[in-house]
Formats: C-alpha cells, structure tokens, sequence
C-alpha cells in the first residue's frame, strides 16, 4: 500500500471502530513502513510538526543545482543565438519627420553626417583621450561591468532613472546594436552582445566600432564626421587639444559642445579634467599636456539649408519639448532618426510673425549708419492659444544661416520690467493686502480703484508701517522714470502710466514671496524669477522668456485658468506613438472675476496708456509694456480672447553675452515696451487674427473692495492733501511733436465725484506710445485751478511718471535687486 491508501485505511478503521482503535490501526501502518516510496518525499513522511513541511538538504541542494542547470542551460543558449551583424548593415540612414500643425511637412533632420573609417584614420590622440575619458581599464577589461548593470537594472525595475553603459564595449553595443531605450529586457540583450562581442572582436576592432558609432552632437556621428564638424580637419589630423575637448562630448553633446554659451565653462572644466587624466593614465606625456594651454574652440555650426529661417527656432522648442515629455528619447535618438513628430506651429502664423519683426527691423535699425546703436539688436517672441497652451508660432532670431544659433523665444537671461507688475494687482485680488483685514483676520482683497502714492522717490514701507532699508543703509526711495509729484492715484491709472511706486509700495503689503507664488501658479517658472524679497522685485527684475511670459498673460485671457504650453500633439518613434503628448489639463490659478479684472485694467493700459499703437488693431486687446533698468530690454505683452503674444527686445553683443543699453537705437534717445515691441505686436496680430471674428474680453464681476494706501485722502471730505507739482525731468526724450490731446473716457469704479489728481483718470491722452505732455503751472491744488489741458513746454517733452527705472540718488537709500522696470 502506499503512504495515502495507509492513511486512508487507518481513517476508515477509525471511524468504524471508534477512536481507540483508529489509531492503533494508524500506528500499525507507520510501523509497516512507508510502502511504494515516491519520487518526491514532500511533505515529508515520518515527519511531525513544522518538519513535516521543511526540505532536508538533500531536497535544497537537488533544487538548487536544478534552476543552477536551468539557468546556465538559458545563458548557454541566449548567447548561442545572440548573433552579432557587421558594422556597415547597422548603419541605416533614417529620418526624423516635423509636421504643421496642419499635417503637411515642416522639414526633416535625417541624411546623418556620417563616415566609417579604419581605426588607423583616427588620432591616436583621440583614441587615447576616449580611453582615458570613458574607460581606462579598456584594454584589459572583460567589456562587463556588472556592478554598473545590477545598478542600472535595479533603478529601472524600481523606476528610476538609470545611467549609461560603463565601458566602451558597452556603450559599442548600444550605439550600433540596440535602441536608447532604457527597459531591462534591452540591459538583458546588451549583455549578451558585450560577452560575444568581446569574446570574438578584437579591442582594435571595438573601439573602431565605438569611435564610428558615437553621436559628437552637431548632428555629427563618428569620430571623422565630428572632427570635420567641430574643426575642419580629418580625424586622423586631430592634435593633443582637440582630441580632449571631442572626448568630452561624448558624456553628452548638448551638455558640453562649447557653441553653446551656457556650456562653455562647463566643456573647458571637462577638457583640462581629460588631459589631466590621460596624464594620470600614461596616454600623454607631460610635456604635451603642458602644450594644452589654450582651449581649442570649435568652428561655427554649418546650418543645414532645410533649417534656415526660423525652423531651427522650431525644432529646437520641439525637440526640447519632446525629451522634456518623454525621459527616454534622447538628442541621440532624434538625429539618428526614425521619429515622426507633429507640431502645434501654423505655418502662415509663424510666416507673419517673422514678416513683423522683419518689416519693423528695416524700417527702424540701419546698422551701417548707427554701428554703435543698431547691431546686436534681438528679437524674441511667442505666440500661444489661452486656455490651450498650444504654441502657434515663435520668432527665435535672424536665422541659422546669419549666424544666430540661440533660439531667443526662450531666452532667459532677459528681464521683463513693468511687464511683472500685473502679477502683483493679481495677487493683491486674490490674496489681498497685509496692511488691511478682513472679519476673519485674513489679508483685505482689494479691486483696481484702491489708491496709492506715485510721488517720484517716495518711501516704501513694509506692511507694519517700518521703513524699507536699502542697501546704503538709508530709507529706500524708490524712483518713478521722471520727477512729477502724481499723488495718490488709482492702481488702475498706476498701470496705465507704468508708475513705479505704486507698484513697490503694493508688493510691500502683499509680499513678495506671494507674488512669486502667484507668478509660478499662473505659469512663471520659478527658477527664472529673482529674489522676491527685494524692493524691486515687481519692477521685473526676473529674467523670464518670452514663451513664458506668453503663458503667464495667457491665464489672464482664459479667465484664471493656467494651461501649460506645449509644441508637441504626437510622437511616433519607428511607427509607434509614444503616451503623454498633446493638450495638458488646465490648472484654476486665478478666480475668474479676479483675472477679468486684471484684465479689463491692462485693456485700459492698451486703449488709453502706454499701449495705444495697439489701438490700430481693431479689436479689444489688453497688455502691458516694461523698460528695465539703464534700458536694456524692452517688452510688450498683449493678448486678445483668442490669442497672447509676447514680444522681447534688447542689445546683445554675442562675442560678450553681455546686455547692452537700447538707448539710441533707432536713432531714438530710449527705446520703450510702447515703440518697436508693440508695433511688432500689433502687425503680427493683424495678420494673425484676420480671419477671426473680433471678440469681446468677459464683462468683469466685482472684486474685492477699495483699500488705499496710507495717508491716501478721503473721497468724501474732497480736501486735497498735496499739491500737484511738476519739476523739470531726467533729460527730455526726443519725440514727435505732441499732438492736440482728447478726452480721455471715465474707467470703470471712478465716477464723476473722483478727485482730479488723485483717483480721476488724466484728461489727456497720448498720441506716441504713452507719451503725454506735462502741466507747467506747478501752483495749482488738486481741486481748484489746475487746467483741464496742460500746455506742453516742449515739442520733446518726456512721459509722465510711468515706466521709471529704480536708481539710487545720493539722499536715499539705494534700490535693492537690481533695477528694472518701466514703461
């Protein structure tokens, strides 16, 4: 019987004759012996307790030694079946395809520069400066690091982000072999490849592989097309210098190509760390590291034709996009090619914008006859769909072909002054004010009627009525861009003028650190903003770029709502659609009768301030302009219901990267955000926007209530409290002549018992980007005797008090923050 028949009888005889004899019968049958004996003896016969269901050793080691065979029986076939093609059948040109948003052709990035060659036309200089980069045990090696695989497999299973392969024979077989994909089963395959690779290839023959299959950047793979890009020579004529500075590219091209201003410093630390170890690792002398003093720049890019204009711009926004979205496609992958990738761009958008810096370009600047003014002058701008976040066009330069590499819709070294100053009256009617609470003890919200000082170099407070220190260690001042005493004016009036002090005064009780949050939450990247705790901070003294300016303004048109912007609405890499591209979900950053507000006041800015050229347009527009400190930059901002676009303009010499003053350009004394970028703004919107209906911005709900700054005059009394007085300004800005002004219409909140000066709009309207003429008669009150029309002094009489730069004067404390700021 066998060891279930015995147990099955003793139980039967148990139940038959009662307890006492089941047992017995069970205990004759164990004396019997275990009878047939099985194959596996599990659990365990004769065993009791928790040793009943424990293996012996016999059992652990008879499974061990079973998966051990069944292991080694996989690895032994996995690497009789890896086959290892030749170099010249894995070289397979391919293109990556950019679409319209329409779905026809942009261009196509394919053709790749490439060049095998022998490893006798390479450098020894190059070779031994890879070696020494990349992997100095080379030689000698297995072409396996299993400490670096088990690490890589580890951060891939637990998602993570994993590293390159660690040697060269490594990094061989995923360059030819495998795609850049990082998933475990192509770790698994690269292991198999490097162990057969290494076996039956000679190290010549692997680092002539690897050196013919590496990406240089510069849509450069392989060592002969690098050495033909970066400096015109063969790669068998590269000398000590050069070698160490393209090793250093393979870490990462877009990291370390010196072209890049952001990357030189980074690829000079690199280069001297490469010749120091080819030092260290005996593949250069001393004595020829010593000859390496100088950093061997690299020659200009050679633009491809089908990249000419602004599809560079475009590819570049896209292909950043696209790596930003998806961890896994590299530069690497994008130029070895394969990908087919549509765009959000419209072709006739991104035509128009580029005809309306062209068009205001030649019709302002002539660099033969002001050569001291009028070169270096750039341009950047984007245009994005609120409420989507779609791009639809940029303007990033005068074209690869000029010589212009960097994409300047995406510059961030570019402060955006007074163009920062509605994220301030946003956050003041969202968040509302320190110096005033509500019943439940929280920050007063208040609406555009409230009333602040805008008296040129007026001291700020804080919210606790302390004087703001500057960094002389004297009350803080702060400078408006002339001397007039504005008294107490409404913030809507404020923005209208671009008066300064205002504005400081309001992000004093709100705080800084609010404004900043409320930037970032209406799609401000917070790593491109300054110090929030300084004075200056609403001025603009952050250097954000043009697309994210367009971004921030566009939650403004959506009503509140904060749509990321994105290039990109489908990938296809080999045929299949990568997940987690297109329209993104938009984000509530403002109440919607706050962000109507904010709009109606920067409609007010358009149609009767410092952005009345947008007045030819047609159709409501709202926007804002911003000067920066010693003139270096100028900005428009503007938007209708259907479409925000941002227009950036500064002096930029690109041998230096250092701004240079606007002022002169064009033959003007200054250039302001009201001038060139606005006129940019405007010709490209006609075109744009031409066969769109025109459309009505959101009657804005009420918001907050009026809360004035301190020492703000009462309505009610109607007693002035200062005169308004006018002194002669900073140097007068030539001009046209000041055209007879007209009535300027009441706004929003400011009925007819508003106090002139004080909370009234100005009854003259200017006819040249904001500029009005100023009163003379410095004796009248705020309410008896002023005229209702100033008479202007002069022909070239400057603006009113708006678009100041902050700049410290000798009685007070000196600006914090840098300057920046303006009309």
């Amino acid at each position: 019987m066998t060891r279930a028949e015995m147990r099955k009888a003793a139980q039967k005889k148990g139940k038959g004759g009662g307890g006492r004899r089941g047992a017995a019968a069970a205990s004759a049958a164990a004396a019997a012996g275990p009878g047939k004996k099985r194959f596996i003896d599990y659990p365990r016969f004769g065993k009791t307790g928790v040793r009943r269901w424990l293996p012996s050793w016999k059992q652990w080691l008879s499974t061990f030694l079973l998966f051990f065979a069944t292991g080694v029986g996989v690895v032994f076939y996995l690497y009789q079946t890896t086959t290892v093609p030749q170099l010249k059948d894995l070289v397979k040109e391919q293109n990556t395809i950019y679409y319209w948003a329409d779905g026809t052709e942009m261009t196509r990035k394919g053709d790749t520069n490439r060049q095998i060659v022998e490893l006798s036309d390479i450098s020894p200089n190059l070779q031994n400066a890879v070696i020494s980069a990349e992997n100095e045990t080379f030689r000698t090696d297995s072409g396996i690091d299993p400490k670096g695989m088990l690490r890589a497999v580890y951060n891939m299973a637990k998602g993570g982000e994993t590293q390159g392969a660690s040697t060269i024979t490594q990094q061989y077989v995923k360059n030819a072999y495998l795609s850049q994909e990082q998933t475990i089963s192509r770790k698994l395959r690269e292991f198999f490849i490097t162990l057969k690779i290494n076996q039956t290839t000679s190290k010549d023959d692997i680092l002539k592989g690897y050196l013919n299959t590496s990406w240089f950047g510069r849509n450069a793979n392989g060592a002969q097309a690098a050495a033909q890009a970066y400096y015109g020579v063969n790669a068998k004529d590269l000398n000590l210098c050069q070698s160490a500075m393209l090793a250093g590219l393979l870490k990462g091209a877009n990291y370390y190509d010196p072209s890049k201003p952001a990357n030189h410093d980074r690829a000079v630390g690199r280069w001297n760390w490469i010749l120091d170890r080819m030092v260290i690792t005996h593949n250069a002398t001393p004595e020829d590291r010593a000859k390496c003093t100088t950093f061997p720049e690299p020659i200009p890019v050679k633009a491809s034709s089908n990249m000419n204009g602004e599809i560079s711009y475009l590819v570049d926004t896209v292909n950043q996009y696209v790596m930003t979205t998806d961890k896994s496609i590299t530069q690497q992958m994008i130029d070895k090619g394969g990908l087919k990738i549509y765009t959000t761009f419209e072709k006739d958008k991104v035509d128009a914008l580029k005809k309306a810096v062209d068009d205001v370009k030649a019709e302002n600047l002539d660099p033969q006859k002001r050569p001291n003014n009028d070169t270096f002058v750039q341009f950047g701008a984007a245009s994005i769909r609120p409420g989507d976040g779609a791009m639809v066009a940029i303007y990033g330069g005068d074209g690869v072909e000029n010589g212009h590499f960097d994409n300047n819709a995406n510059a961030t070294g570019v402060q955006v002054g007074s163009t920062f100053k509605p994220f301030v009256l946003a956050t003041a009617m969202q968040v509302g004010v320190q110096t005033a609470k509500d019943s439940d003890g929280k920050p007063k919200r208040i609406n555009a009627d409230s009333r602040y000082l805008a008296d040129d170099m007026s001291e700020i407070r804080k919210p606790d009525g302390s004087l703001v220190i500057g960094d002389d260690g004297k009350p803080y001042r702060q400078k408006n861009e002339d001397s007039g005493k504005r008294g107490y004016v409404s913030l809507r009036q404020a923005m209208q003028w671009s008066y300064n002090v205002p504005f400081v005064q309001l992000n004093q009780d709100v705080g800084g650190p609010a404004v900043a949050d409320m930037a970032v939450q209406m799609g401000i990247k917070r790593d491109s903003l300054a110090d929030p705790k300084t004075a200056t901070f609403p001025l603009g003294t952050s250097t954000i770029s043009p697309i994210r300016m367009a971004t921030g303004y566009g939650t403004l048109a959506a009503s509140g709502k904060e749509a990321e912007p994105y290039s990109v609405t489908k990938v296809e890499v080999d045929g299949k659609e990568r997940p987690g591209f297109g329209k993104k979900d938009v984000k509530v950053a403002l109440e919607p009768a706050v962000a109507d507000n904010v709009t109606d006041v920067l409609v007010n800015v358009a149609k009767n301030g410092t952005g009345v050229k947008t007045n030819s347009l047609g159709r409501p527009v709202a926007g804002k302009t911003g000067t920066t400190d010693e003139n270096k930059s100028a900005w428009w901002v503007g938007y209708t219901p259907q479409l925000v676009t941002s227009v950036a303009m500064w002096r930029e010499d690109p041998s230096k990267h250092d701004r240079e003053s606007l002022n002169g350009t064009g033959g003007q004394k200054s250039i302001h955000g009201g001038d060139i970028p606005t006129d940019i703004f405007t010709r490209y919107m006609k075109a744009a926007l031409a066969n769109e209906k025109k459309m009505d911005f959101p009657t804005p709900q009420p918001v907050g209530t009026e809360v004035d700054s301190s020492g703000a005059p009462s309505t009610a009394t109607a007693t002035p409290t200062q005169t308004v007085t006018e002194t002669p300004s900073a140097p007068a800005q030539t001009q046209a002549p000041v055209q007879q002004p007209t009535q300027q219409p009441t706004q929003p909140g400011q009925g007819g018992n508003c106090v002139p000066g004080v909370d009234c709009q100005p009854t003259q309207q200017p006819t040249h980007g904001g500029h009005t003429p100023k009163p003379t008669d410095t004796s009248c009150t705020l309410i008896f005797g002023c005229p209702s029309t100033p008479t202007p002094t002069d022909t070239t009489s400057s603006k009113p008090g708006g678009g100041g730069k902050p700049t410290p004067t000798s009685t007070s404390g000196g600006m914090q923050g840098g300057g920046a700021a303006g009309q």
